[in-house]
């Protein structure tokens, strides 16, 4: 009998995933995420978002967390930014939340976005439903991702 891998649970969403604007929900094409990798280990998660605005300009930004829901800081773009990340007891679902901090009209605000990332279509689709709150409202929607090739 045929051993497997002791990694095998840990890396479900390792990948390149491009983004699926047909099945995507509650867009205003304003800053997107078009594009994101993950290497996902055991205890960690590496990942690189990238941002597109409408005139198609990119804002790529790299990002590791421990699995285990330590908050973590980093700073994108002069903009501050705490995050963790967490699997599901049954590996199934990823938890992610983050805050960034930004200065717009009003001065500075937080955008605070909770994410839960599944894989669909027998791990070809990476589906994240996400919830994003700040001073100018908030807004839902589900966002997937095709599995690069």
């Amino acid at each position: 009998m045929a051993l497997k891998p002791a990694l095998a649970q840990s890396t479900l969403f390792s990948g390149e995933w491009n983004f699926n604007k047909e099945k995507s929900t509650a867009l205003n094409n304003q800053l997107f995420l078009s594009k994101i990798t993950v290497l996902q280990q055991t205890d960690s998660l590496f990942t690189t978002r990238v941002y597109q605005n409408e005139y198609g300009e990119l804002y790529p930004f790299k990002e590791n967390l421990p699995l285990n829901g330590t908050e973590c800081a980093i700073v994108i773009y002069d903009m501050p930014r705490k995050a963790k990340a967490s699997l599901s007891a049954n590996q199934k679902l990823m938890l992610f939340e983050s805050t960034t901090t930004f200065y717009g009209n009003n001065g500075r605000d937080d955008l605070k976005s909770k994410e839960t990332w599944t894989l669909a279509n027998g791990g070809k689709a990476l589906k994240i439903d996400y919830a994003l709150n700040y001073s100018a409202g908030s807004s839902e929607g589900t966002l997937y991702f095709d599995k690069a090739e």
